[in-house]
């Protein structure tokens, strides 16, 4: 069965968020940040892709010719109206239906940058010998300390609509990237199929 590009977007969207509230029920807490991560980083990369893959494929399968814009457009379509729909929604949710969820992701994230300027710290300074590179390096970490408290993370926000606007900005690089190679690869092999029809 084959499904229009927006279609196929619209269940991007729906699955996207059901990921999107599995999370927020079931792992909204200490681990939350860390696991919403984890879920952009390997599982809605892999769904996305997946369907902009069956997308191309199922058009492939009944076309005799297709061209790059065609590959190109079933690709990247589903994954755009998916994408750009999750990002409002998610933006829309956490700004103005749970507060306390973004201040926790917004605690937690700078929690994680704050662990990893410790983690650094520690390692680097295992490894130095002289006593002047120790000096220098703990002057450099009590610097940074202060921008880590309680009064400079106060107004900290990641989760604004310009933060959202950069996020969604990296992910469209994805998209593109990710279409790109498929109408590549759907174009050069509808090609080397015709040529051979025609012998």
């Amino acid at each position: 069965m084959t499904k229009s590009p927006s279609t196929l977007g619209i269940i991007l969207f729906i699955a996207t968020m059901i990921i999107f509230f599995v999370a927020y029920f079931f792992f909204s807490g200490i681990n939350y940040f860390e696991t919403s991560l984890k879920i952009n980083a390997f599982v809605l990369p892999i769904i996305y892709a997946g369907a902009a893959f069956w997308s191309v494929k199922s058009f492939w399968n009944k076309n005799r010719v297709v061209s790059f814009k065609d590959a190109f457009s079933r690709a990247f379509v589903p994954m755009f109206i998916g994408g750009i729909l999750s990002i409002f929604s998610i933006y829309a949710f956490l700004n103005f239906v749970d507060k306390d969820a973004k201040k926790l992701l917004n605690y937690q994230y700078v929690q994680r940058q704050k662990n990893e300027l410790d983690t650094e710290y520690q390692s680097a300074r295992k490894i130095m010998k002289h006593q002047k590179d120790i000096d220098e390096l703990d002057k450099k970490y009590k610097e940074r300390l202060p921008s880590f408290s309680p009064e400079a993370v106060k107004g900290k926000d990641m989760l604004t609509a310009s933060h959202f606007s950069g996020y969604f900005a990296a992910i469209l690089i994805f998209y593109v990237v990710l279409s790109v190679f498929f109408g590549a690869f759907f174009r050069t092999r509808s090609v080397y199929q015709e040529t051979e029809n025609q012998e």
